[in-house]
């Protein structure tokens, strides 16, 4: 699926509800079901700058045979349910697909959701590090792209 795809299908999700407190458990219900990042991609190297809680993004090129193209997995771990549902939800939306299709992605689906508007400005920041460091990955393996 494409990057505006498996967006369009997390805005539907949240349309389903009209209170946050249940859009909040919705996130945290997603991070409780992300598979755990094992312990050696926990390190200071995919830890995440700017998060209050501990976050690590762990990211793995890897070749599509099928096209011939280089595409990000992503797998991401963090201590904060939350957080770690909101994680959930980027990895979904990045993970497996091309270092050119991330770079280009407008993540549209944080505003949609409401997301932005319903975090602290700590977890905002925190937010945009995780999106920040997977452009970086992003741009560092575009020139593996074909």
């Amino acid at each position: 699926m494409t990057i505006n795809e498996l967006q369009d299908q997390i805005i539907e999700e949240f349309e389903g509800f009209d209170d946050w407190m249940d859009k909040y458990q919705m996130l945290i219900d997603l991070g409780s079901e992300l598979d755990p990042l094992d312990e050696q991609f926990k390190t200071e190297q995919n830890l995440i700058d700017g998060c209050q809680s501990r976050v690590w993004v762990y990211c793995e090129p890897r070749n599509d045979g099928d096209e011939g193209k280089t595409r990000l997995h992503l797998q991401a771990d963090s201590d904060a349910l939350i957080v770690k549902g909101i994680v959930a939800l980027l990895l979904r939306v990045l993970s497996d697909q091309t270092p050119q299709d991330i770079l280009s992605a407008d993540l549209y689906f944080i505003e949609r959701i409401g997301l932005r508007d319903h975090l602290s400005p700590t977890r905002s920041n925190g937010l945009l590090a995780m999106v920040k460091q997977i452009k970086v990955y992003a741009l560092a393996y575009s020139s593996c792209e074909n």
